[in-house]
């Protein structure tokens, strides 16, 4: 079902100081475009057709996805799962990372997700611990990432994933790895908006080019992905495919005066 669509929407300013916006531009045009700008990102490894659901769905549902809480894209069974995978005591107001984009998709016939990280300047990529948990929840969480860094450490080696350091990038893989072992293939996207003038600041740099955000992508990653993992696959328990894809767009509103 379809996110429902609010009626009168506020945003806080600081919603719109990265790549909120553009994801929120994207998402609400038409759902042909919407589905083919996804399987552009996606090929050759997935498809998403008119008919599949995404969140956020534009301006008037705006609402990002938490995979073990959204019931659009997982299981009941897969949702608790991934939940008690995460926290030693979920509530029902606690927060879990949410993705500014989720699609569903076809992976070579297989129903799978789409998962999107999307920055616009170059201070989103975060090297530190940005996590807010606390006690025990926090306790489980580390657990989390340690057994995802040694499970695909198993597949491919030089992962290194923590709480610690590099927190976001390190949880986007280790719920990519545990949506991914429990048999639903994934496509795991770090998309670079490109030339977000708006948002550049004395503090702030942009993307200027497909090679500028590829290159961005790898340093910040560098020691925690390994670097064959980027355009590339692992196989979870064998038969699950995970992906993950370095990719980039330009999403911009032109106003022009004609005479």
């Amino acid at each position: 079902m379809p996110p429902i669509r609010r009626k009168k929407l506020t945003f806080d300013a600081k919603e719109f100081k990265g790549s909120r916006l553009r994801c929120l531009q994207l998402t609400s045009l038409n759902n042909d475009i919407v589905a083919e700008f996804l399987t552009e990102l996606v090929k050759p490894h997935a498809q998403v057709v008119a008919e599949s659901v995404w969140i956020p769905r534009g301006m008037l549902a705006p609402r990002e996805a938490e995979l073990g809480k959204a019931k659009e894209f997982l299981s009941d069974r897969q949702r608790t799962k991934a939940i008690n995978w995460w926290l030693a005591d979920p509530q029902p107001n606690t927060r879990i990372p949410n993705w500014d984009v989720v699609s569903n998709c076809t992976v070579k016939g297989r129903p799978g997700l789409v998962l999107v990280e999307a920055k616009s300047h170059l201070s989103e990529l975060r090297e530190g611990d940005s996590s807010k948990a606390k006690g025990e929840n926090r306790k489980k969480i580390e657990d989390a990432l340690a057994k995802a860094d040694e499970k695909l450490n198993e597949l491919i080696s030089g992962w290194k994933l923590d709480a610690h350091s590099h927190y976001q990038l390190s949880n986007r893989f280790a719920w990519a790895w545990n949506v991914a072992s429990m048999g639903v293939p994934v496509v795991l996207v770090y998309l670079g908006f490109l030339n977000a003038r708006e948002m550049i600041t004395d503090a702030r740099q942009v993307f200027h080019s497909a090679k500028d955000w590829e290159d961005r992508v790898r340093n910040y990653s560098n020691g925690v992905v390994p670097s064959s993992m980027w355009n590339g696959v692992v196989w979870v328990n064998e038969q699950t495919p995970l992906h993950a894809l370095i990719r980039a767009a330009e999403v911009t509103v032109k106003a022009k005066v004609v005479e």
